[in-house]
């Protein structure tokens, strides 16, 4: 059983910066394709970033050139670096990982951006 435990979220004001941490507890994290969505109250989770096994990172538009995804596999970690934050960024954050048919969920962490 693959168990995610996101961290690093909180309220910060317009414009400024977070990094969130997704810890995964597994042996073969290297295998995963990792990603991060997001999801506020009433509408659906959504896709943010993936980053491949390989090391390849994909962005969803309205994210890109503000947030950066990454990986560090030797603490079994993802990382997602998200800079000049704005109110529309306030969301629930969670951590997704996939290995073949297998999908495995965090429990989230909030992002709040406010003044």
């Amino acid at each position: 059983q693959v168990q995610l435990v996101e961290s690093g979220g909180g309220l910060v004001q317009p414009g400024g910066s977070l990094r969130l941490s997704c810890a995964a507890s597994v042996r073969a994290f290297s295998l995963l394709a990792m990603g991060w969505y997001r999801q506020t109250p009433g509408k659906q989770r959504e896709w943010i970033a993936s980053i491949r096994p390989s090391g390849h990172a994909e962005y969803a538009d309205f994210v890109k050139g503000r947030f950066t995804i990454s990986r560090d596999n030797g603490k079994s970690t993802v990382y997602l670096q998200m800079n000049n934050l704005q109110s529309e960024d306030t969301a629930v954050y969670y951590c997704n990982g996939q290995r073949f048919e297998n999908s495995y969920w965090g429990q989230g962490t909030q992002v709040r951006v406010s003044s």
